[in-house]
């Protein structure tokens, strides 16, 4: 037998050796990472940048003065109780529930539009909303400007003494007293409510 033929045996034991090694250490690194289980961000981190940021998606801070939900808390549903019929009684054609930050329109007692989300002035402060019963005293375009804060108030429909109406504004800052809805709200709201319409804020 050759020389060649002699050491074949220990040279197939050296690699079988160094192949085992390998396994060895590869499964002691699985385990590791299997340990410690990966956050979103420690995956994206291993993406190219942009798909690590649709992963991540976009950044977003609360405004200021905001007091939106808390991320991950869908806003409770909208719905008229008894409790509001009672506060909102059946003369009145526009009701704003401050507490639960909705307004709807009502004829003859029964709900005609919405209730839609809306954001009146801080409580306890001179922005607060007033409540009572008023009326639709005048109305306003969709480029009116407040002359006090030189501010937007889209669709306003004024209904209180000083300057207070419904008008497009943010529904995550508060008023300076006036009851904000979206800009299609707003413009609804002035086209069905009349000069006289009574408005009740409970």
């Amino acid at each position: 037998m050759g020389a060649t033929g002699r050491h074949a045996p220990a040279r197939r034991l050296a690699v079988t050796g160094v192949v085992a090694a390998a396994l060895t250490i590869t499964a002691g690194i699985a385990a590791v990472a299997a340990a410690q289980p990966a956050t979103p961000r420690s995956v994206a981190l291993s993406m190219p940048r942009a798909t690590a940021a649709a992963a991540l998606g976009p950044r977003r801070e609360p405004a200021r003065g905001s007091h939106e939900p808390a991320r991950g808390t869908a806003p409770a549903r909208l719905a008229v109780t008894a409790v509001d019929r009672k506060d909102c009684p059946a003369p009145a054609t526009a009701c704003v529930d401050l507490a639960r930050h909705m307004t709807w329109l009502q004829a003859g007692g029964k709900v005609s539009f919405g209730p839609v989300r809306m954001e009146p002035g801080q409580p306890g402060t001179v922005h607060a909303t007033p409540r009572g019963t008023f009326s639709v005293a005048w109305k306003a375009g969709p480029s009116y400007m407040s002359t006090v804060y030189h501010e937007p108030m889209p669709w306003a429909t004024f209904f209180a003494p000083g300057g207070i109406a419904f008008h497009g504004g943010s529904l995550t800052r508060w008023s300076h007293g006036c009851v904000h809805l979206t800009a299609a709200n707003a413009r609804y709201y002035q086209e069905n409510l009349s000069i006289g319409a009574e408005v009740v804020v409970f």
